[in-house]
């Protein structure tokens, strides 16, 4: 077999054996790798109903063809498991060294189910576990946990961990791996912690050879070129964090916890104010050629911090809580990656706490001395340190916003920004129509990158402003195409590089694993993908309730912006809903149809 190992390593916590179990050609050609065969896992091995902080929910890493093909952007990896933000699927992607060992050492992937004992560490090497003692690492940082691995175990080795987040089981914990890039979203870590799991090692040299190296080769120069073009062209020089000027000036940049579209600030913290004034390097992921990363770094006088910035990140942690001093936010960043929690997750709920603040829902007895008031960054730090810890009001601030609200109640559901249970992104849908609908309906929850749906809106294909039933075409097509983007795996940043995407991936991927497959076979993989997405959710019990959005999005209407007043209503949302059921051929519930199953070849 070539791109493929066709088996993937089941490791059971509780006995501390693992086996080989067998994935057919035909899953991997129609699930291909990535979030596609992680979702397929998924469904195999997770029980229905499963608590997601139970040993019974499983851990899945899963790699893809085109990984070790030194095709631009292909060195990623998918971790899948159920979310215990939202009870649904949870997807999450990274890019690193980490995607190719864990191919030479775990086959396809590795699936982890029940729980260990004691808190371990696994060493994997070439399909054989090693079950470690890791209390030496507990509570220490995913930067030192991994300086720790590899002193312990060598160099070659590459390292998967979790912060004290995961450890305590901070819902919206993530999984870190080579020097703090992250699994984020959806509380990965968190799962990862439940399984008392603090790190996985994984080193291997299992061949999965190209099947025409010589065409690969070819290939890869000329997309190489390809992706130094005007296409990838901001992220080369500013990265994504050009974002906050551009989108403060469309007026969809999300402040306040979503009480306002603009910044007033946004020239403080902006990617050009971090470029000119912090900007230390520029990275690269494996295998990347684009260098999007920008590592920026601390200048206020104090002990020098840097690491990794991107625009969500900047979003959440700054304008999202009004917070305009940029060493702040580089700090914020990198405690987050120190603790191993999501960036989103962390900044919208302390803004949907500090709304509390400012409502009088939350107060001082309730804060233990801190000051939750909007802009204020002198806390900042220590509040994300208390979630970590789960301490005083961080231990209610772990379980995200959905819950918080909940829990605190006092209309405050209405400015608990998510969806699902997973917090917004750093796009405002009351300006950004077609984007609502791919947050409404995603089924991860929140979330801009499992459609991209925000493009049309961007690009004047449509107007954002307006809504029609037209939209769940543009969305269903965009999700489709994403998950062939995750599965197979390209970065999305090397989207518009290609000429004929379909056409280019089917080549690719014949190049790799010798098989015939057609354009059209790779579309109906990305809606076979999300189908199945679709169908474990409703198996964990999702509802057409569950596709919304916030009531403050459905219920207040922008303040300010090119477009004071913008809106969207609940039938406004639902129009759009229903024309993307139809385009997928579901029913007006939502629910998938047998036909269409069938037509999929999906085993329910």
């Amino acid at each position: 077999m070539y791109g493929y190992h066709g088996k993937v390593l089941v490791v059971d916590l509780n006995t501390e054996s693992y086996r080989w179990d067998v994935v057919p050609e035909e899953i991997l050609r129609q699930y291909i790798g990535g979030i596609g065969l992680g979702t397929y896992l998924l469904y195999k091995y997770c029980p229905e109903k499963v608590d997601p902080l139970s040993g019974d929910n499983p851990l899945i890493f899963a790699g893809s063809p085109l990984v070790g093909s030194r095709l631009t952007t292909s060195s990623k990896f998918a971790v899948v498991s159920k979310s215990p933000l939202t009870g649904f699927i949870a997807d999450s992607l990274s890019s690193s060294y980490l995607a190719d060992e864990i191919k030479k050492s775990c086959g396809d992937g590795l699936v982890l189910v029940g729980k260990s004992e004691n808190l371990t560490f696994l060493h994997i090497e070439n399909g054989s576990v090693r079950f470690l003692d890791a209390s030496h690492l507990a509570g220490m940082n995913t930067f030192k946990t991994e300086e720790e691995i590899k002193r312990s175990l060598g160099s070659t080795v590459r390292v998967a961990s979790i912060g004290l987040a995961g450890e305590n089981q901070v819902l919206y914990a993530s999984i870190a791996n080579d020097g703090g890039r992250q699994a984020g979203r959806c509380g990965l870590g968190a799962v990862m912690g439940s399984k008392n799991i603090k790190a996985v090692a994984f080193q291997g040299d299992m061949k999965s050879p190209i099947f025409d190296p010589e065409g690969i080769e070819i290939l890869r120069r000329d997309l190489s070129l390809r992706s130094l073009g005007p296409a990838t062209e901001k992220y080369r020089d500013v990265g994504t964090v050009a974002n906050v000027s551009l989108f403060n000036r469309l007026g969809v940049l999300p402040t306040k916890n979503f009480q306002r579209s603009t910044f007033d600030n946004a020239d403080k913290i902006s990617g050009e104010e971090l470029y000119s004034n912090h900007l230390n390097k520029s990275a690269h992921c494996a295998n990347c050629t684009i260098g999007c990363e920008k590592i920026m770094v601390t200048n206020d006088g104090g002990e020098k911090k840097g690491g990794r910035m991107e625009y969500e990140s900047l979003f959440a942690l700054g304008p999202l809580c009004n917070i305009d001093d940029p060493n702040i936010v580089i700090r914020s960043s990198r405690l987050c990656d120190e603790l191993g929690m999501d960036t989103i997750s962390s900044g919208a709920t302390i803004a949907w706490a500090m709304e509390c603040f400012e409502k009088g829902i939350l107060n001082g007895d309730d804060l233990d001395g801190v000051s939750l008031s909007f802009s204020n960054s002198e806390d900042f730090l220590h509040i994300l340190n208390l979630i970590a810890q789960r301490k005083g009001i961080g231990d209610l601030l772990s379980l995200g916003t959905k819950r918080c609200s909940e829990i605190v109640g006092n209309g405050s559901e209405d400015w608990a920004m998510h969806v699902k249970g997973l917090e917004m992104p750093g796009y405002e849908p009351r300006a950004l129509k077609t984007l609502a609908l791919g947050l409404a309906i995603t089924p991860r929850g929140a979330c801009h990158n499992r459609s991209s749906a925000y493009e049309a809106d961007l690009s004047g294909q449509v107007d954002r402003f307006t809504v029609d039933e037209y939209r769940g075409d543009i969305t269903a097509t965009s999700e489709d195409f994403s998950a062939v983007l995750d599965s197979l795996i390209w970065c999305k940043f090397l989207r518009k590089a290609f000429n004929d995407f379909y056409q280019e991936s089917a080549d690719a991927y014949n190049l790799v694993t010798g098989w015939d497959m057609t354009p059209d076979e790779l579309r109906t993989c990305g809606e076979r993908i999300n189908n199945l997405k679709k169908l474990f959710n409703i198996r964990e019990g999702w509802s057409r309730s569950d596709d919304t959005l916030p009531p403050r999005i459905l219920k207040e209407k922008l303040p300010d912006g090119v477009m004071p007043g913008a809106g969207l209503t609940s039938d406004e949302l639902s129009l759009m809903i229903e024309g993307y059921y139809k385009a997928r051929g579901w029913t007006e519930d939502g629910l998938i149809p047998e036909y269409k199953l069938v037509e999929l070849n999906i085993a329910d």
